[in-house]
């Protein structure tokens, strides 16, 4: 049975209202009254139900499609502008107990190299992260209660946030670790995390009891329901995402909505995040196994309907994705990338041996931080390092409440002025600097509040003659 507030993961991803969902969307797959009225409903901004996004997400219709992607661009503008914020991950430890078939970090992988990060090894990673120009973290670890127990993550968290180098600073940590308890959450909480992430991978429970035969993560229930759990633990800022290419797009798309419609009814506020990961090449696991990828063109519409479905969700990209696939959905939804990114175990620091290997993935985008940067100051794009929600407690549903309301924008586009003339000063190349100075001066004249616009003109001053982290 199907219950949008409750907290049991098979009523609230209810198996059977998804099968309706298909079966609706397909019968109306070609109601072009239908479609309409929906496209129309999407123009309000106020997001759509997983039924009529799936509906649109079933029509073929070249026309239709156009509109869809033309909304998608035009609310990416109204709720984040031309923002585009910056962040890396960093892997602490590959040690891992589950039996993930399609992640190398399986506990049964005997090829990859297992690897754990001291708190010596945090201060040099980190540091290499700094002196790129990176302030927001995502931090990664496998499932291993004897390698990777919560206090080893606090501590970790303790240490990113503690390490000071030139002007250099990690202001946000996010975390992306297994499902936990409430009383987890909560330490998480208190050490300052920002977004709590975890994808579900699929949400098929037949699929994803397959996809993970052994091991903690096993657990449907227990999995699915995490994000419950982290809010009753005290955070406020989730972060959803499934694995594009384990399980059909369509069944994945409509959970993903519905997962993000029970955060809202339950607890008042959705996901500050929905990552749109796709499975890909890494040691031991080949993604052509899994039959249920996808062409770009889907991947793309997927990126859309998700934007004029959560509206006021952020979308991340990570370097999974090449230069091409970024671009293309960068207009359409997507407002955080990754860059300069390495997802093995000490990365930074080091390049690792070929028989040496600990990443969880190849990596298709192999720019620099500096040349993401450079690339999207070229296409218009403001790269932000802004951190000043998170640390001024706009967070949870007082973040929502000024997205919904497009006034989030006021704060947000000289937050993310002032930290890319940060980055500029300290960390860019001289071609990019260039660049950032003029897409800076040209911004400061479309901020509409002029008490605003003269603030951030003589904080973008101080930061010139060397003072740091101004914020609204």
């Amino acid at each position: 049975m199907y219950h949008v507030k409750s907290k049991k993961a098979e009523e609230f991803i209810s198996h059977e209202e998804i099968e309706k969902t298909l079966a609706y969307a397909d019968a109306n797959k070609d109601n072009i009254a239908l479609i309409d009225s929906i496209i129309e409903k999407a123009k309000l901004r106020k997001g759509l139900s997983h039924r009529e996004a799936s509906v649109l997400l079933a029509c073929e219709m070249p026309e239709k499609t156009a509109q869809i992607y033309a909304l998608a661009e035009q609310i990416k503008k109204d709720f984040y502008g031309n923002r585009i914020v910056m962040f890396a991950p960093l892997y602490l430890s590959n040690y891992c107990i589950n039996g993930c078939v399609y992640c190398p970090y399986h506990g049964k992988n005997k090829h990859i190299a297992r690897k754990k990060l001291t708190q010596e090894d945090i201060v040099r990673e980190v540091t290499a992260l700094q002196d790129m120009g990176h302030k927001r973290l995502a931090i990664e670890a496998g499932e291993d209660p004897v390698n990777n127990p919560i206090e080893y993550i606090l501590e970790c968290i303790k240490t990113i946030y503690s390490i000071r180098h030139k002007n250099g600073a990690i202001r946000r940590v996010n975390v992306n670790i297994a499902a936990t308890s409430v009383e987890n959450y909560r330490k998480l909480k208190e050490a300052e995390i920002g977004t709590y992430i975890l994808f579900q991978e699929t949400y098929h429970k037949e699929s994803y009891e397959k996809l993970h035969p052994t091991g903690p993560k096993h657990d449907y229930a227990y999995h699915t329901e995490a994000m419950d759990r982290a809010m009753e633990g005290g955070i406020d800022d989730v972060g959803l995402g499934v694995l594009f290419g384990l399980e059909l797009y369509r069944y994945e798309f409509a959970g993903l909505l519905m997962h993000a419609e029970h955060l809202e009814a339950v607890h008042g506020v959705g996901p500050h995040t929905i990552s749109v990961p796709r499975i890909k090449h890494a040691d031991d696991i080949d993604p052509a196994a899994f039959d249920n990828s996808i062409s770009d063109e889907i991947f793309a519409k997927l990126c859309a309907l998700i934007r004029i479905s959560v509206p006021y969700t952020g979308m991340i990209i990570s370097t999974r994705e090449n230069k091409e696939v970024r671009e293309k959905v960068l207009p359409l939804g997507v407002s955080q990338i990754s860059g300069g990114s390495r997802t093995s175990v000490g990365g930074y620091c080091e390049p690792e041996e070929e028989d040496d290997k600990s990443e969880q993935f190849d990596v298709s985008d192999k720019r620099s931080l500096d040349e993401v940067v450079n690339w999207l100051i070229r296409l218009g794009y403001i790269p932000s390092f802004c951190t000043a929600c998170y640390r001024e407690g706009r967070t949870g549903d007082r973040f929502m409440s000024l997205c919904k309301n497009g006034q989030i924008q006021n704060c947000c586009h000289p937050n993310a002025l002032m930290t890319l003339k940060e980055y500029l000063e300290d960390y860019a190349s001289p071609e990019t600097k260039e660049l950032g100075l003029q897409l800076i001066e040209r911004e400061l004249e479309n901020i509409p509040n002029e008490k605003v616009k003269k603030t951030a003109c003589e904080y973008i001053h101080g930061i010139a003659e060397g003072k740091r982290d101004f914020r609204f």
